[in-house]
């Protein structure tokens, strides 16, 4: 793997410096991935709505790109193809909302709508007016089909263009996300690779293509598309792109179009010129009218070579918003100004009273700091600080093994998550109240959801959330504490996640393991014999999931091409679990 970066760990926020330090308009927020207009203060005095988006880096210009009058006010990014963690969402929201309110514009990705939508629960109930858009443009996948929807893609640039417009003009929040709403379901996008891409933490391409080989309809997030093709010229696959669009959109000959050539980040200039060329001449002879057209890069896959086309029926409202005037580093006639030699850092506080409370550990933490330790008992002694290291030990053993099934059927982050969850436990295991179970788990679920974003951080903060509650509420018995326990994690990820036994989750680990945990602790049997009893059907249920057609996830985009492969999430509930069952005390 050869990329101009670093270290893995540091892509993103250098990534993020050197794009603040080359545009003076932006800003970071201290202590996250964000970058805002350095203007806030001014925006929040006017009353405007404030515009969030966001998701994984490794799609630049997005989503930062984008960040300037008449665009975003703020955009939060998590690890490469990996969406943000819930505070840093969270503390974007408190940095620019005021009066206005502020309204979210996020893809159609579960863990970008996991993320995304518990900050804005947690903003609403601080008091801030917070919406939410969520953008699905992708006509590669049908819109009722078994799979968790449609993907937000390119087209999401110009629904942060017609948003951004409507912000602009001083209209209300409810009126921002009418404008939202209206361009999004004149927008159809499908993209073809011709290339896979790399992503810097797994340091291998995410799938393999033939010389002669494409895929067509796939996401931008490494994953392989909806089907594979034999390789054609441009004219060809640029058809085979809008004659999806237009079918999906029922576009007529006569009708206003504009039209978004996009890079997928590895594709020449020339290269693109040319499909551009493609998508013009085919726009002609289907008879309709283009309006307005761009082409470059606007939403990337990192390196991946190939291109996605958008189109969108226009009517005179949505081309005076494409029209309406805007300056950001991502967007077309952006005026560049001196470089600083330092980026411009704001300091992570919100409008007044909704500021984030020194010694919580979180937004939403318990107002209260953590205990430390008994003095006669170092953590290194004690038994819990060793189960939780067995832990550690084992999710880091596994991180190439996740990451490789990842690969295969998702975005190949999973390893690096989990990986990540677990170091930033173990650096804070001095501080743990590690004689109080419940408050242990509470104290975890904070830190994972701070540090670890993607999918994983909801799911497994949730978990570890329910498993506290049932450890105070449930059965003196050790045994049947641990069986609620177990149970309250996967009914918690079922809740919040949508799966359920047999969707090809995580879930088709941890209930049979929660279940045999529960007919162990009925018939009396010691927490070591329901522990094995457990982590064997935990590998059972996992080794099934090999079987299942996906129904939820990125997975889900596969259909059959999925199979043969155990679910990562999965995988990974048997790697914690075994650890924990080989523990003793």
């Amino acid at each position: 793997m050869k990329k101009l970066i670093n270290d893995v760990h540091d892509v993103v926020p250098q990534m993020l410096a050197g794009l603040v330090m080359s545009n003076p308009g932006l800003a970071l927020l201290d202590g996250h991935d964000v970058v805002l207009r350095a203007d806030v203060p001014s925006i929040i005095a006017r009353g405007e709505v404030a515009l969030i988006s966001g998701g994984g880096a490794g799609h630049e210009p997005a989503h930062a790109g984008y960040i300037g009058p008449g665009l975003l006010t703020a955009a939060v990014s998590g690890d490469v193809f990996t969406s943000p963690s819930v505070d840093a969402v969270l503390a974007a929201i408190l940095a620019v909302g005021g009066p206005g309110g502020v309204l979210l514009i996020v893809k159609n990705y579960t863990g970008d709508r996991l993320n995304f939508g518990l900050a804005a629960e947690i903003a609403r109930a601080r008091g801030l007016a917070v919406e939410m858009v969520v953008v699905a443009d992708d006509v590669a996948l049908a819109a009722d089909g078994d799979h968790a929807g449609r993907r937000g893609i390119a087209g999401t640039v110009w629904v942060h263009k017609v948003a951004g417009a409507a912000a602009a003009n001083g209209l209300t929040l409810r009126e921002v996300r009418q404008a939202a709403e209206a361009a999004m379901s004149a927008i159809g996008t499908m993209g073809v690779a011709l290339t896979p891409c790399t992503v810097p933490a797994a340091g291998r391409p995410g799938f393999e293509l033939a010389a002669d080989e494409v895929e067509l309809g796939l996401g931008i997030h490494g994953e392989p598309g909806v089907r594979r093709a034999a390789m054609a010229s441009a004219d060809v696959l640029v058809g085979v792109l809008a004659d999806a669009i237009a079918n999906d959109l029922a576009l007529r000959p006569g009708e206003d179009v504009a039209m978004l050539v996009n890079n997928l980040g590895g594709t020449p200039t020339m290269e693109l010129h040319i499909a551009t060329r493609a998508a013009l001449a085919w726009a002609a002879q289907s008879g309709l009218r283009v309006q307005r057209i761009w082409s470059g890069s606007f939403l990337t896959a990192l390196e991946m070579a190939g291109v996605s086309l958008s189109l969108m029926r226009l009517d005179q409202a949505l081309l005076a918003a494409l029209d309406a005037p805007a300056a950001a580093p991502g967007w077309p006639s952006t005026p560049y100004g001196n470089a600083p030699t330092a980026p411009v850092v704001m300091a992570a506080t919100g409008p007044a009273g909704l500021t984030e409370e020194p010694g919580t550990g979180g937004f939403d933490a318990p107002r209260t700091s953590l205990p430390a330790p008994p003095p006669h008992v170092h953590p290194i002694a004690h038994p819990t600080a060793r189960a939780l290291r067995r832990i550690f030990g084992a999710l880091h053993a596994a991180e190439d093994e996740l990451t490789r099934l990842d690969q295969a059927v998702g975005d190949g982050d999973l390893g690096a998550s989990l990986s990540r969850g677990a170091r930033a436990i173990q650096s804070e295991l001095q501080s743990l109240p590690l004689d109080d179970l419940p408050a242990l788990l509470r104290a975890m679920a904070a830190t994972v959801r701070r540090t670890v974003g993607g999918t994983s951080g909801p799911l497994y903060a949730i978990a570890l959330m329910r498993a506290a509650l049932a450890f105070e509420l449930q059965h003196p018995n050790h045994t049947h504490q641990w069986a609620a326990a177990l149970r309250a994690a996967a009914d918690g990820i079922a809740s919040i996640g949508g799966a359920q036994v047999g969707d090809r989750t995580m879930l088709d680990a941890l209930v049979p393991a929660a279940q045999a945990f529960e007919a162990a602790a009925m018939d009396g049997q010691l927490l070591t014999t329901a522990l094995r009893r457990s982590v064997e059907a935990a590998h059972l249920g996992a080794e099934q999931t090999a079987r299942l057609m996906p129904r939820r996830g990125r997975s889900s985009y596969l259909g059959e091409r999925a199979l043969g492969h155990a679910d990562p999430g999965a995988r990974a509930v048997t790697v914690w679990l075994g650890a924990l069952g080989d523990v003793d005390g």
